[in-house]
């Protein structure tokens, strides 16, 4: 959901692809995989045209990773987790949308003492561990490996040899750096993919201004 907002990594998409194709926003705030799974047949559909989709991405973990005891309204289990992820990408193929356009992505890294603090405020305790999400960004690896989609590994890419703090906001959800980050690496999974993508209509200077129709129609 918030992919969209300034300085967003759906953003970041959606103006290096103007005039190619739409980036169409379906996140939601705190969902999980249990309750996407149930709603992505309303989000998707083949009357959506499947033909017209190029890439499909699926961006879940952090909620669903959230610790069972402190967060039970959030938390799934690691194995249902890994299953939701297979039954959404069996249900895009389902409707015409096959593996090679499809790209999981894990959860970020939690930094734990900046979302702690978060916790605190609201009179919560520590609902989430670093480690505990890292199990569920290894489980949508394997879970890319399985199906054959493409997967962006977030949460090993961010603690790669630095200190990844400064790419969340308050140590859970991104911060600017961190959308940036992410639209820099989902850019070159995407590139491939859309590279031979064709521009809507031709550049105001090409247009023949005493025949506009002939650039036009």
């Amino acid at each position: 959901q918030f992919s969209f907002q300034e300085n967003g990594w759906g953003a970041s998409l959606a103006e290096r692809l103007v005039r190619k194709c739409d980036v169409v926003n379906r996140g939601l705030s705190g969902y999980n995989t249990r309750w996407a799974k149930l709603i992505l047949p309303r989000l998707i559909s083949k009357s959506t045209g499947a033909e017209s989709t190029v890439a499909v991405t699926i961006f879940f973990g952090a909620n669903d990773s959230a610790l069972k005891d402190l967060n039970p309204k959030q938390h799934v289990p690691l194995e249902e987790y890994a299953a939701n992820l297979k039954s959404m990408i069996q249900y895009l193929k389902s409707v015409d949308i096959t593996e090679d356009r499809i790209i999981l992505i894990t959860p970020p890294p939690l930094q734990e003492s900046a979302w702690e603090k978060e916790c605190l405020a609201k009179g919560d305790k520590l609902n989430r561990r670093n480690a505990t999400t890292g199990e569920y960004a290894q489980a949508c690896v394997q879970v890319a490996r399985d199906c054959g989609t493409d997967v962006l590994d977030l949460w090993s890419l961010m603690q790669k040899n630095q200190d990844f703090s400064s790419y969340l906001s308050d140590g859970l959800h991104l911060s600017t750096k961190g959308n940036n980050f992410l639209a820099a690496q989902l850019w070159s999974c995407l590139e491939k993919k859309l590279s031979a993508l064709p521009s809507l209509l031709p550049y105001w200077r090409d247009v023949d201004h005493t025949n506009p129709e002939a650039s036009l129609l």
